[in-house]
């Protein structure tokens, strides 16, 4: 039997994805965007309006030949929508993390779940510190970087290492303001030696390190991280999934020749996550 292989770089073609619909969302004051939000007298976003928001963006990964896996959400757990942060997909199966929220804690277990259900390999927890998946990226096939901001610890970040070096993997963390939420927010691969980012909240060695590989990099000023300028999703084969309202990063990305998807989300955006963050990937070329 053929060995399996689920995800090993940021870019290859997006095959298999798992998301979370909103059913049983609302706001909790747990990051930046989400207490402007609050504190501008907002109390709870349309559930008819999230319903919709989250169907098109399931529909715009089918139509663009990408498999859909949904969860069932649980009442219990308002912020299921944002399925990348449970955990990180490599090559040899899930990473499965630690949420440093309480709003968030006991998300794993029902992932964790699916994952089973699914045949998906667990290769490991994290029980020291704190780890979500919005801080993780792979640089190449054995080079991944994770963010320390506001949901990742150092100990999540070290406590992860040790799990992944003996796979093979290098694991370096990068330190960001805690109002950045995730690197996911601030930072993102979206093709091949391309990423957009706010480099103005980048640690120098962490731009030097992009530069020496290469990359281009689609500056966005620090207040697009809390618009979600970002936290858009590479599909591979010259695509991106992102969304209407980011006007100025698709025109960018386009007049790098790449293809956008831009479904209409402006009230699941409120929540503090984006297309990255709604995103577990299952399944990616190498």
């Amino acid at each position: 039997m053929a060995e399996q292989h689920f995800v090993s770089n940021s870019t290859g073609r997006l095959r298999r994805v798992l998301l979370c619909p909103p059913t049983y969302f609302h706001f909790q004051p747990i990051n930046e965007i989400t207490r402007r939000v609050l504190a501008n007298g907002e109390q709870e976003a349309d559930p008819a309006v999230l319903a919709r928001e989250h169907a098109d963006f399931a529909d715009a990964y089918r139509s663009a030949g990408v498999e859909v896996v949904m969860m069932e959400p649980d009442p219990e757990l308002p912020y299921m929508v944002y399925a990348r942060d449970f955990g990180a997909c490599l090559a040899e199966g899930v990473l499965v993390g630690s949420f440093k929220e309480p709003a968030r804690q006991g998300e794993e277990l029902r992932y964790l779940a699916k994952l089973a259900e699914l045949d998906v390999p667990v290769v490991g927890r994290i029980t020291r510190g704190a780890f979500e998946g919005g801080d993780f990226w792979f640089l190449d096939e054995a080079t991944v970087v994770h963010g320390v901001v506001a949901r990742t610890t150092w100990g999540g970040v070290a406590n992860a290492r040790e799990i992944l070096e003996p796979l093979g993997y290098t694991v370096t963390g990068v330190q960001l303001a805690s109002r950045n939420l995730h690197l996911d927010m601030a930072f993102n691969i979206v093709a091949p030696g391309v990423a957009v980012c706010a480099t103005e909240q980048m640690p120098d060695f962490f731009l030097r390190m992009l530069r020496k590989r290469r990359f281009e990099l689609i500056d966005v000023p620090s207040e697009g991280v809390f618009r979600h300028h970002c936290n858009i999703q590479a599909l591979g084969d010259g695509k991106v999934l992102t969304f209407a309202g980011n006007i100025e990063v698709n025109k960018r990305l386009t007049a790098l020749g790449l293809e956008v998807i831009t479904p209409e989300i402006t009230q699941i955006l409120k929540g503090g996550g984006g297309p990255h963050c709604m995103t577990f990937p299952l399944l990616r070329d190498s």
